[in-house]
């Protein structure tokens, strides 16, 4: 099993970024329902202020081939492209456990 976990740093005042995470995350908690091999997802929305970042997802498949399938899935394409014109900085892990 893979865990596949990324978190985005977005452009523009709290209120947009807020927004656009909301907006975000729903279109990831979607995506199990459209995307066979992803397994779950979990989507988080920073409620820290003293922390820079805004959003974090941990996603679960079976295999590092599963995380191939998964990004280049039209819906998953959507939904990133939700934030694309606006991330600033995208950090993520993968690792079986």
């Amino acid at each position: 099993m893979i865990k596949h976990i990324v978190s985005f740093k977005l452009k523009g005042s709290e209120a947009q970024r807020l927004e656009l995470s909301r907006q975000f995350k729903a279109a990831l908690e979607a995506l199990p329902a459209q995307i066979e091999v992803l397994q779950s997802i979990e989507v988080g929305i920073n409620e820290n202020p003293s922390e820079t970042w805004d959003i974090v997802l941990t996603a679960i498949v079976a295999t590092m081939d599963d995380v191939a399938v998964y990004a280049k899935h039209p819906a998953h394409v959507a939904a990133a492209a939700i934030i694309a014109e606006h991330k600033e900085c995208r950090a993520c892990v993968d690792y079986s456990f």
